[in-house]
Order: structure tokens, then C-alpha cells, then sequence
């Protein structure tokens, strides 16, 4: 009984083929059916012979002519007016083009140029004193003087407190001078005086003339508000430079200059040792020494020397002066140097430190640990 029943319900292998191959061709027939029945319904295809279907594909045949004609006939206002924007853009520019531009300008009357005309009686009044331009001592020994006073004056040459020339001045004031014969060496005093106006200059030249030619001679204007070297002698010696050599009615000399920073340069006179200074980190050196009262008309011999770490002379400049007469001033001038305090200042022409208050209070200096370079300090000093 229980083989009967097993042979009954199994089926064959090529039944079940069958089946699904009935099931496949039936979904097929489906979805060509329902694509058709779908494109009727919205009426895409206005002709049956347009619409062909191959192997369940949809194939629609279009016609070209059909296609370029319904564009034109959907976008011809769109293109009308784009033609019509394209026209009047042309127009505007040509007509643009063409059409000159006016531009109103007012009228603008022409400037007037007047001539402007000097009056040399103020020009005359320009220059209330005779100044100093130039003087000059030259290789030969002659000195050359230049200055200026009024226009069209008379200038009187005062040397040593005599008058040894009178020059004409041009149109512009201007003068020189310079003697025939070379001055005698020796200290000169020179001063002007407008012969006109009978005014005599306010500064003063003081000039040293050296035996040993134009190299070591001096020229040095004399001021109210200072004294400025118009000639100085050329001490120099490699890269030991002296600028500027300062002797006080104190009896107190200050030698200034440049050399190689961080060494040591010593003064002596007449070959007697009297100090030494460090040169600082910015290549500048000052020395103050007391030398006593130096006897003027007197011959003297000064040497500065740079010394190398081992105390090797590597520089040594040598300069002999005879000694002029003091002008009897109670001040000096001193340029202020990069690095520069008032401390070293105040030691180097005071003799002590602690007397910077009195450079600062004749200065106006508020606070003495400020100064700057290239300020210029009027020392106050007395016997």
C-alpha cells in the first residue's frame, strides 16, 4: 500500500520544465498587452503603423522634417524678439559712434603775470652783519677769505685787530679776498667790518698757521653758539682718527676721535705719559687729562697712540702746535657721539663724574640719562 501512494504524487522533471515555461510566455504576453493598452490610453502615437514592437521592444518612427518643422513652429516669437533686441543694439551702437559729443566749458579768462620786482634796499637789509663763508688756508701758505654783507658796500679785512684790506662787494654782497703774499706762521685772528654801516662782524675766525705746511694748519669760525672747524690738520694714521682736540683755561685737554672699537689709546705730551681711554663699541674714543697751564707762543708735541690687546702700538698720530692765546671764554662745545652719557662727559672736561648736573642744567636736559647723537652741549668751566 505505501509504493502505490509514493508513485502517485511525485512528478516528473519535464512536467515542471513545461510549467514554468507556460508561466513565462503567459507574464510576457502580460507586459506586451499592458504596454500597448498603456500607450493607447494617453494617445502618444497618432497612427498604428508609427509604433512597431520587436522582440517586446517599443520602437517609434519619427519623421525628421516633422521634428525641425514643430520647433520653428513652437519657438519662432522667442526668436523674433531675440533678432529684434540684436537689431536695436547694432542701431544704437552705430548711431553712438557717429554722433559728435559736446562738452560745454565756460570760459576762463587767461592768468595775469605781473612782474615781481626786487627792491634791493631790502635786499641790502638781508644780511644786518658781515659773515664768513670760507677761509681757507692753501698749499702755498696764502689764506683765501670769503664772505658776505650788504650789496654794493665795502668790506674792511681785520687781522690781529688791523685792517690789512678793503674789497668791493658785487650786486649779491659777496667778496673775497686772498693776500698776494703767504701769512708768516703762526695764531691769526680775523674779523670784517662793513664800511658803509661801520658793523662789524659778530663772529670771528681763528687761524693757525703751521711750520709744517697747510696739513696741519687750523681754521675755526668762532660763534656765539659755539665753534665750528671751517680747516682742521689731518690726524689720522690707519684707523686712528683724532676729530677734535680741546684745551680749557681749567688746564684740562680732551682728545676725541675714532679707532677700532674695544682698545685702548694713551695720550702723552712733549713724551710724558698722561692717560688712557677704551674705545667703545661704536668706534668712538674720549680722553681727559689735566696738562697744567700751557704757555701760549710755546711749541708743543702730541701723541695719540692705538694699542692692540698685547699693548702693541698698531697707530700712532703726532701733532705739533705752538699754543695760541686763550679768548678768554668760560664755555666749550661738545657734540654729542652714539654711546655718549653725560657721566663720561662731565669726567673727561669737568675731571669729575658726579658734575654731570651742571652740564644737564646749563643744557635744559630734564633727564640726564637721555641724550641723543649729533646734540650739542655748551660745557660751562672756570679756573
Amino acid at each position: 500500500m505505501a509504493a502505490t501512494n509514493i508513485t502517485k504524487t511525485k512528478r516528473s522533471t519535464d512536467e515542471m520544465i513545461e510549467d514554468a515555461i507556460d508561466k513565462q510566455q503567459s507574464w510576457l504576453n502580460r507586459r506586451r498587452d499592458f504596454t500597448r493598452d498603456f500607450l493607447r490610453r494617453f494617445n502618444v502615437f497618432k497612427h498604428n503603423d508609427d509604433v512597431e514592437i520587436v522582440e517586446h521592444r517599443v520602437v517609434v518612427k519619427t519623421d525628421k522634417k516633422d521634428k525641425n518643422h514643430s520647433v520653428l513652429r513652437d519657438f519662432w516669437f522667442p526668436i523674433l524678439c531675440a533678432l529684434i533686441v540684436i537689431l536695436i543694439a547694432v542701431f544704437v551702437m552705430i548711431v553712438k559712434v557717429n554722433t559728435p559729443v559736446k562738452v560745454f566749458v565756460p570760459p576762463v579768462p587767461e592768468p595775469i603775470i605781473k612782474p615781481v620786482s626786487v627792491d634791493k634796499s631790502v635786499q641790502r637789509l638781508s644780511i644786518s652783519y658781515p659773515c664768513f663763508d670760507i677761509v681757507r688756508i692753501e698749499d702755498s701758505g696764502r689764506i683765501v677769505i670769503a664772505g658776505r654783507t650788504m650789496s654794493e658796500s665795502s668790506i674792511s679785512i681785520v687781522i690781529n685787530k688791523k685792517i690789512v684790506a678793503t674789497e668791493r662787494t658785487n650786486l649779491d654782497g659777496e667778496f673775497v679776498y686772498s693776500p698776494v703774499s703767504a701769512l708768516k706762521p703762526g695764531n691769526y685772528e680775523i674779523a670784517l667790518i662793513d664800511v658803509k654801516n661801520n658793523k662789524k662782524s659778530k663772529d670771528k675766525v681763528f687761524v693757525y698757521i703751521s711750520e709744517r705746511g697747510y696739513k696741519n694748519s687750523v681754521s675755526l669760525l668762532m660763534t656765539e653758539t659755539g665753534s665750528k672747524i671751517m680747516q682742521a690738520p689731518e690726524l689720522l694714521d690707519g684707523d686712528l682718527v683724532v676729530s677734535k682736540i680741546d684745551y680749557l683755561s681749567t688746564g684740562r685737554m680732551v682728545v676725541t676721535g675714532k679707532a677700532l672699537p674695544r682698545l685702548r689709546v694713551s695720550l702723552t705730551l712733549n713724551d710724558k705719559y698722561l692717560g688712557f681711554a677704551r674705545v667703545s663699541d661704536y668706534k668712538n674714543f674720549g680722553l681727559g687729562v689735566d696738562v697744567g697751564q700751557l704757555k701760549p707762543g710755546q711749541e708743543y708735541k702730541l701723541n695719540v697712540r692705538l694699542h692692540d690687546g698685547n699693548g702693541n702700538t698698531i697707530a700712532n698720530i703726532k701733532h705739533e702746535f705752538i699754543m695760541p692765546k686763550m679768548t678768554g671764554d668760560d664755555n666749550t662745545f661738545y657734540t654729542v657721539r652714539r654711546g655718549d652719557c653725560l657721566w663720561v662727559i662731565a669726567r673727561n672736561f669737568l675731571r669729575r663724574g658726579v658734575l654731570f648736573s651742571i652740564i644737564a642744567e646749563r643744557n635744559n636736559i630734564k633727564n640726564p640719562d637721555l641724550i641723543y647723537p649729533e646734540q650739542l652741549l655748551k660745557i660751562p668751566f672756570k679756573k
